[in-house]
């Protein structure tokens, strides 16, 4: 495809991009609305010897107050195919396609697999990136395979979830082969005709003494929890003006959980946490941050933590990159001084 179709920009605003709203401008910015533009693009980058950043959503996002001094690709491919794959059903979903207008219309459909991931802000290109999850589900238990321009090898490929190297919110794609892949669409294995998956304590309480719910009743569920939590998008919201969840759960091994438990009993607290692996247990970060002495509300000049929930991390209206940050480390310090743990964030970083 010629060079020149591509609509490149120059000094675009990435902030309206993120629903944080922070951050500086890209030096170059193009949309790419099918896979041969995304290759174009990525031609365009490499014959300039510029960086390159793909971004969706801008869900789980913070971009820096200096911006991108390299090319921003946003993919806008959105088509949402379906087929039957035996017992069950296959939906192939361009990367550009808003997450959450997927998941209800696998919901309309009768499919069940992703009603838990329900309310998730985002695009779908970024759901095998951080290998979303939420609720009991997480997208790796339901993906097939990615397809992708495989930028060191210049070619399109089409990647088994085997080969994605799905952990708890790790793939390739944000670890060992960071920036080498664009994602240009996923494809999903569903299951008609099968139950909501009801694993999450929230839920559980939530249609307790009822009879099941249908699929269409759990994402209505989610949907309002995670309005209650301020983590559903809204634009008369100020506490859904975040990157969603800050910080990663630390899985911790048997002898840490250990010593975090004998530590908090000797203050009177009890540890909640439940088994994540093998021999390790996942815990609460929202917990470890608010038994440091960090409230919900929390204010740091421009920036705080939601009234709402504790792993949020807002922008009150006029906040910069900087301030959110500064956040950030305060609130990870306070945690490592008082329990010995570090928090890792979960937002990808972008231009620090």
């Amino acid at each position: 495809m010629p060079r020149e179709t591509l609509d490149i920009r120059q000094n675009v605003p990435l902030a309206p991009l993120t629903t944080l709203g922070v951050g500086g401008n890209a030096r170059f910015f193009v949309k790419a609305a099918s896979l041969d533009e995304v290759e174009a693009a990525a031609r365009f980058a490499q014959d300039r010897n510029l960086g390159l950043f793909v971004v969706g959503g801008g869900s789980n996002l913070v971009i820096s107050d200096r911006g991108w001094d390299g090319l921003v690709i946003q993919v806008g491919i959105d088509r949402i195919e379906q087929r039957p794959g035996g017992d069950q059903v296959v939906f192939e979903v361009g990367a550009g396609a808003d997450w959450d207008n997927f998941v209800a219309h696998s919901v309309s459909e009768g499919c069940a697999g992703l009603e838990c991931l329900s309310g998730i802000p985002g695009s779908v290109g970024g759901t095998p990136v951080q290998n979303v999850g939420a609720y009991g589900q997480e997208v790796s238990q339901t993906i097939i395979s990615v397809e992708v321009f495989d930028r060191g090898e210049n070619k399109v490929r089409n990647l088994a979830a085997a080969d994605c190297g799905f952990r708890y919110r790790t793939s390739i794609f944000n670890s060992s082969e960071r920036g080498r892949y664009i994602i240009a669409s996923v494809r999903y294995r569903l299951t008609p005709g099968k139950g909501p998956a009801l694993l999450y304590a929230d839920l559980k309480k939530h249609f307790a003494g009822l009879p099941e719910p249908t699929l269409a009743q759990t994402r209505d569920a989610v949907r309002s929890i995670r309005a209650s939590k301020g983590m559903l998008i809204n634009p008369g919201d100020p506490d859904s003006r975040s990157a969603g969840s800050f910080f990663k759960n630390p899985v911790l091994s048997s002898w840490q959980h250990a010593q975090l438990v004998k530590r908090a009993a000797a203050s009177g607290l009890e540890v909640p946490s439940y088994p994540a692996l093998a021999e390790q247990h996942k815990v609460s970060a929202a917990w470890l941050v608010e038994h440091s002495g960090f409230r919900k509300g929390y204010v740091r000049g421009n920036a705080a933590i939601s009234t709402k929930h504790a792993l949020a991390l807002i922008n009150r209206g006029n906040a910069t990159a900087s301030e959110i940050i500064a956040l950030q480390d305060e609130i990870q310090r306070g945690v490592e001084r008082t329990w010995g743990i570090g928090l890792e964030p979960e937002p990808v970083l972008v231009g620090f």
